[in-house]
């Protein structure tokens, strides 16, 4: 899937294009490099539960990752 790139709209309280939130559930973590270095088995614990990686950017000091899931995952995990 290939992403669109970070537009100048994105704000810091929502570091993704709009639309993404048409087609999937976000969550937005934001850490510092290093603890975002300590946090590998966490982030293998995401993609477990369905959540891919979407995007990991920097502003100074500060990482941002965003997970997303597609609404249609999320359906077929809650039938489960």
């Amino acid at each position: 899937m290939a992403l669109p790139p970070p537009s100048s709209s994105s704000t810091p309280s929502q570091p993704y294009p709009p639309q993404w939130e048409d087609v999937a559930d976000l969550r937005v973590f934001r850490t510092t490099s290093s603890e975002w270095e300590r946090l590998i088995s966490w982030r293998s614990d995401m993609g477990k539960r369905g959540w891919k990686l979407l995007r990991v950017s920097s502003e100074g000091a500060e990482m941002i990752a965003i997970f997303g899931r597609t609404k249609a995952d999320r359906a077929q995990g809650d039938s489960r």
